[in-house]
């Protein structure tokens, strides 16, 4: 197999040029600078330049740096680690749930734990979706019940067995010090403590998720930014009929 070698664009090809962003717990001075140059050297860069700088706080310093990267990177060796199903539209995903299926899937959806924001899961869930692109409640096929912001891990767990859900859908936007990773693992232990973890397809979304990252944590499927509703319905379908065995 030929290898594919690659650096950072900036300039030219393969010059490495990278900007990083950082802050330092220093006051600012000419000696912060010095220091965010010295440690971008540190980070394997070359060719520093310390392009911005700014005091942001009594004794943190805001810097942005431009360098060349030095190593480069085989892109034959990269396995993508996404989620691997067709991305159909939603009158495909409607008629497909119809005729195979032949009933509504349920799914119930919330932001757990301390997590007050709803945008994430609002873009998958209400009606008006995300990027033009229709949420799961205005999927004919679909009963999307959005519980909002703040849910237990309880709560959202009694309501899917409420409405025999198929799928749970998770959302963290909050992601200081990994509370998103506290959350979803917290969810993940109730249902496994209860023996439920098998009943329900398990998808987590958030700033800082990747498919890679949710199946570690174990969920069955994860979805980062610039996630799109039918993207999410699309799997779930997928899925769904792979676990009832309809071909």
């Amino acid at each position: 197999m030929k290898h594919q070698m690659i650096k950072p664009y900036g300039d030219t090809l393969n010059d490495g040029i990278v900007q990083l962003s950082f802050t330092l717990p220093v006051e600012y001075s000419e000696k912060a600078k010095k220091a965010a140059e010295l440690y971008a050297s540190q980070l394997n860069l070359e060719n520093i330049v310390v392009a911005h700088a700014s005091r942001i706080a009594d004794n943190f310093t805001f810097f942005i740096i431009y360098a060349s990267a030095v190593p480069m990177l085989d892109y034959t060796s990269v396995v993508s680690t996404e989620v691997k199903v067709p991305h159909m539209k939603i009158h495909q995903i409607n008629r497909l749930i119809r005729d195979k299926l032949k009933r509504k899937i349920v799914a119930v959806g919330a932001a757990i734990g301390s997590d007050a924001h709803t945008v994430g899961i609002d873009a998958i869930m209400n009606m008006k979706g995300y990027h033009q692109d229709y949420g799961l409640e205005r999927y004919s096929q679909f009963r999307a019940v959005n519980m909002g912001a703040q849910v237990t891990s309880e709560a959202l767990i009694s309501k899917a067995l409420e409405l025999n859900a198929d799928a749970i859908l998770v959302s963290q936007t909050v992601t200081q010090k990994d509370t998103h990773i506290r959350h979803f693992t917290e969810l993940v232990e109730l249902l496994e403590a209860e023996n439920l973890r098998g009943r329900f397809i398990l998808v987590a979304g958030g700033p800082k998720i990747t498919n890679e990252l949710a199946i570690e944590l174990g969920y069955d499927a994860g979805f980062g930014p610039h996630t799109v509703p039918s993207m999410v319905a699309s799997y779930l379908i997928v899925k769904i009929l792979e676990k009832e065995g309809i071909k």
